[in-house]
């Protein structure tokens, strides 16, 4: 990987963010390490605040849940007029039963005849009711066993375990990412250090180059190659200073940061940091990757899922009851004398579905294959586990060879400049021996650094695949 592909990853993400700089408030300044960042980011970035929503909302789902378990009481109260009260009609009982009476007893109509019961007594109609009817009353509800409800009671932990570990993945995510451009902008600025150097040093050769062309030792080529090469050197150091900006800028909006805030990075990396706590010979836990517990705080909800759908077979049973005043009038003046008549009532009711089309029965195998699916997700995961813990230690290891091998080539080339240089202040060496080993040079610093970047990388990625990213 060349410094122009760690350029690169810098410019495109501050390409991705150039919306991002125009802020509102005032600026502030930061001095971070990393750890610093990751716990700013904690507070401040977007998925994780929405995690954290996540979890709220959770609890609050979870109190909609134990309110079931909890007795149900309303309050009600009302009034009622019947402009028209319901007339109903039946038949004239009351003429049929004195006649009855009469004729047992023999009676006798002015004329001295019997008194006899006619065929007909006709229909009566009636008002059944009164003008103004009011009410008051109160009810209560309560679950007394109902499956589903009973479930959902236990399974409320085990909810917001499973947002907890959610917040601690996308914690995990921002903070790998984190890691990685807080290496790149520190790398980065270590190019800029290299190229200042080498910058020196075409200086100082140039400088020399028109003293010795002065005094006719070498002829005008020599000074314009050693132009050109500084002109390269400074126009490389500008294009890795933008890259760096949007860099900063990058990294503020992955932490949640105003862009207009300043961020000055106070952590540094070099060989001994990048090489501790290389390998560590214990073995890595599978619990030790959020995303496994992830997964396994999913696989605790699928089974209370599974329990809910069995136990939702179970009748439920509910008890019932309600304490009511109502009161009748001719006109309104309940607030007055009369009476106000008592109806109370406590049941217990049983409800059991008979038959609903094998649906319950559906739903619970799509329950238990859910939960199949989970568990062959995590097999899956912990073979994404090992795969990553082994390669990631393997590019670990090579990564940490390459930089070693590239600081000894560093080390070369820079005891070959200084040799070609004392030769040429010597009058033993040409011009075009130390133009080649300060190229060479620069080359082995560029390399270097490249191989100190990409073992830096490997080192989050080796701490992230074993779960001990800190």
């Amino acid at each position: 990987m060349s410094m122009r592909k760690i350029s690169l990853v810098l410019l495109t993400a501050g390409a991705c963010i150039s919306q991002y700089i125009y802020a509102q408030e005032p600026a502030a300044k930061h001095e971070f390490t990393i750890a610093q960042c990751v716990d700013y980011a904690k507070k401040n970035n977007s998925q994780v605040k929405n995690a954290l929503t996540d979890y709220k909302i959770q609890q609050q789902v979870n109190r909609s849940y134990t309110a079931l378990a909890y007795p149900t009481i309303s309050a009600s109260a009302g009034t009622q007029i019947n402009p028209n009260v319901g007339v109903q009609v039946f038949p004239n009982f009351i003429a049929a039963g004195v006649y009855g009476v009469l004729t047992g007893e023999g009676v006798k109509d002015g004329n001295g005849d019997p008194i006899e019961a006619p065929s007909d007594f006709g229909y009566i109609n009636a008002q059944f009711g009164s003008k103004w009817i009011a009410n008051a009353g109160v009810s209560l509800s309560q679950i007394v066993f109902d499956g589903q409800v009973f479930v959902g009671l236990q399974a409320r932990q085990a909810a917001l375990d499973f947002q907890t570990k959610n917040i601690t993945v996308t914690e995990e995510q921002i903070k790998a990412n984190i890691y990685k451009i807080y290496y790149q902008l520190v790398i980065a600025n270590k190019q800029v250090e290299v190229i200042d150097y080498n910058i020196d040093l075409v200086s100082k050769n140039l400088h020399d180059f028109k003293e010795y062309y002065k005094n006719g030792f070498i002829e005008k080529l020599d000074i314009d190659k050693a132009t050109v090469q500084l002109n390269n050197l400074q126009t490389e150091k500008q294009k890795i200073l933008n890259t760096i900006s949007n860099g900063y800028l990058g990294l503020k909006l992955l932490m949640g940061m105003p862009a207009n805030d300043e961020l000055v990075l106070t952590e540094k990396i070099d060989e001994s940091g990048i090489k501790s706590n290389l390998l560590d010979d214990s073995a890595y836990k599978y619990e030790d990757r959020p995303e496994y517990q992830y997964a396994q705080a999913g696989k605790t909800l699928n089974e209370y899922n599974v329990r809910r759908y069995k136990l939702a077979q179970i009748p439920s049973i509910y008890l019932n009851s309600a304490y009511t005043k109502t009161a009748q009038r001719n006109d309104f003046s309940f607030f007055g004398k009369g009476s106000w008549f008592t109806q109370s009532y406590i049941g217990l009711s049983i409800n059991a579905t008979l038959f609903s089309g094998f649906a319950k029965k559906a739903s619970l195998e799509q329950a238990k294959l859910e939960l199949e699916k989970t568990n062959t997700s995590i097999d899956a995961l912990k073979l994404l586990i090992d795969n990553e813990a082994i390669a990631a230690k393997t590019n670990y290891t090579n990564a940490v060879l390459t930089m070693d091998a590239q600081k000894q080539n560093q080390d070369l080339a820079q005891q070959v400049y200084d040799k070609a240089r004392k030769k040429y202040d010597a009058g033993t060496g040409s011009q075009i021996e130390i133009t080649q080993a300060q190229t060479d040079l620069r080359t082995a610093e560029n390399n270097y650094i490249t191989a100190m970047y990409e073992a830096a990388l490997a080192k989050v990625d080796y701490l992230k695949a074993t779960g001990k990213l800190p």
